[in-house]
């Protein structure tokens, strides 16, 4: 099984790939910070949640850096926060946090886990709130079965005549990923030629790569596809 996805900062119709690891897992997380909201003038009455989910923010910086091996990627990243107030004098009562974790070795996810629930909890503690972890398991790492690569570049360099660029692995990740749990293939990468980035504002898509990437599933097909007798 095989499958594709345009990469801005590549050349327009030139292909990328890797045996193994191509792109992380993705899971998600939300923490929600349950304080005492109060008036923005009298904070030492309230516990500022706005405060513990600060400190939070910053502990979770160090799973990464102090927990996992440092020769196996991961990625925290709280990428939300949100109160259940809008104005500029109220300490809130709530806030949430959410974010994504990345990684593409399946082992660090436990360590993930285990390091972002303790501080979580006893960050909040130490403030004088209360704070719950709620982990969202999302998609495993996209892992390239090595023939498969074989074949897709072979394909690739009968399509453009230039050999595919073998790539490091990326962070982002790909629910194709839960095909290649049931059926061994390759998922690979066609340039989009120099583009913004992939989820900005101003990224548009390259029409010119869409015979290109045509062309690599029809030869592939035609040379994977057994011989009529």
């Amino acid at each position: 099984i095989y499958g594709m996805h345009n990469w801005p900062g590549i050349e327009a119709g030139q292909f990328a790939m890797r045996e193994g690891p191509q792109m992380a897992a993705a899971d998600s997380f939300e923490v929600r910070v349950r304080g005492k909201g109060g008036h923005g003038a009298m904070p030492h009455i309230a516990v500022d949640t706005s405060l513990v989910a600060s400190h939070i923010i910053i502990a979770l910086q160090s799973v990464v850096s102090r927990n996992v091996d440092p020769l196996k990627a991961a990625i925290v990243s709280v990428c939300g926060m949100k109160s259940d107030t809008d104005t500029y004098n109220v300490i809130p009562d709530e806030v949430l946090l959410k974010g994504t974790t990345r990684y593409l070795h399946p082992e660090v996810q436990d360590v993930i886990r285990e390091r972002m629930q303790a501080l979580v909890t006893q960050t909040a503690a130490a403030y004088g709130a209360r704070a719950e972890l709620t982990y969202f398991v999302g998609v495993p790492p996209t892992m390239n079965a090595p023939e498969a690569v074989t074949h897709a570049a072979e394909a690739a360099l009968a399509v453009t005549g230039k050999a595919p660029l073998e790539i490091d692995p990326v962070m982002p990740a790909e629910d194709f990923s839960e095909m290649l749990l049931a059926r061994p293939g390759a998922y690979v990468f066609i340039g989009n030629g120099d583009s913004a980035d992939l989820h900005n504002p101003l990224y548009n898509f390259n029409d010119d790569i869409l015979p290109v990437g045509a062309s690599f599933f029809a030869e592939l097909a035609e040379n994977r596809m057994p011989l009529a007798d």
